[in-house]
Formats: C-alpha cells, sequence, structure tokens
C-alpha cells in the first residue's frame, strides 16, 4: 500500500491528536475553552523566546509597567542569563527562564504569561537544583547562598527569599524523590 505522504506535517501536533482523545467528549464550549488554553500556551512559548532573545541582546524595553518589560529589564540589570539548563539527574533537571549567581547571591526569575496561580515551589527547585550543581563543582556548602526568587506575572512581581532551612528541605526532597524514581526505574527496566 502506498500511503499519502504528509510533509508538511512534520514536526507538528494536531489540535484534535488521536493520542489525546479527550477531544471527542467536549462541548462546544469546552472545546473552545481547550483551543484558547492550547493558543495562550503558544504565545507564552513565543513570550519566552522574545524574552530570552532581547535579555541575551542586552536590549531593554520602553514606555510600559508590563509584566515582559519589567522581567527583560531587570534580567538585564542584573546580568541574568535566559533559558539555563540545571541538573541534577537524568530525571530531575528544568530550565530557568533566569538566573544569575554573584556576589553570594543566587537570582532566579520566572516569568509567567497565564493568569493561573502560581507557585514559589517551582522557583525554589530550579534554586535547588543550581546549588547542588554548584556544591558538585566547587566542594562549596549550598546552604551558605543567599537566594532571591521572583516571579513576573500580571503586571506584578512576586518576590522571596527562602532561609537556609527552606533550601534545606527542598534539596533534601530532591535527593529522596530522585532515589526513589531511580529505583522504580530499574525496577520497571528490570
Amino acid at each position: 500500500m502506498n500511503f499519502n505522504k504528509h510533509f508538511e506535517l512534520d514536526g507538528k501536533h494536531a489540535l484534535l491528536s488521536p493520542s489525546k482523545p479527550y477531544w471527542l467528549n467536549y462541548t462546544q464550549d469546552q472545546l473552545r475553552g481547550y483551543i484558547l488554553s492550547q493558543n495562550a500556551a503558544a504565545r507564552g512559548t513565543r513570550l519566552h523566546e522574545l524574552a530570552a532573545d532581547l535579555i541575551r541582546e542586552g536590549l531593554k524595553l520602553r514606555g510600559s509597567t508590563q509584566t515582559l518589560t519589567a522581567y527583560v529589564n531587570d534580567a538585564i540589570g542584573y546580568g541574568m542569563t535566559p533559558e539555563v539548563a540545571l541538573k541534577y539527574s537524568d530525571t530531575c533537571f528544568g530550565h530557568t527562564d533566569a538566573i544569575d549567581f554573584s556576589h553570594g547571591v543566587l537570582r532566579v526569575h520566572d516569568l509567567k504569561t497565564g493568569s493561573g496561580p502560581v507557585h514559589m515551589e517551582q522557583l525554589e527547585i530550579y534554586a535547588a537544583l543550581f546549588l547542588l550543581e554548584y556544591e558538585r563543582a566547587y566542594g562549596v556548602n549550598p546552604l551558605n547562598t543567599k537566594v532571591n526568587l521572583r516571579i513576573y506575572q500580571n503586571d506584578d512581581i512576586q518576590e522571596y527569599s527562602p532561609d537556609k532551612d527552606r533550601m534545606e528541605e527542598v534539596i533534601c526532597s530532591i535527593k529522596e524523590k530522585d532515589a526513589w524514581a531511580q529505583d522504580s526505574m530499574r525496577e520497571v527496566e528490570g
């Protein structure tokens, strides 16, 4: 059988994909909501890419107090690097939106383009991943580092500086959960 060639679909995913069949039971309003959320996610991806490019080029934005402007300008002002991969193991890693470590202060900033609730735990994990890498590379006690976390969303900035006890708790949890994940993966593969 000669199947039709659809080269234009390479690398694309269908909105109504067979691999996510729950849309079969959607009402028109539910489908509309699903499409809006997919478009919002795509817009968020584009905004993150734009912000990373602006930060890399050191191009500050003017004439606005909006979320994107504050995020980009602050990241440039603090000399941050966008889209940095941090890794503890093959099961525990992630990409920060913007990060910097200088003068004994670790800064992690996150751009949120949606309107849903946000959780500082995501940034705590990024900070812990960095501290664990830093400890491995330089043998430095990661808990002697001051941490500053910021979430930029809805024209607001949430700022938080976790104390040593909280960072130790997150680091211990990463180590424990990663060990569990590794054990489970060995069981599945074994």
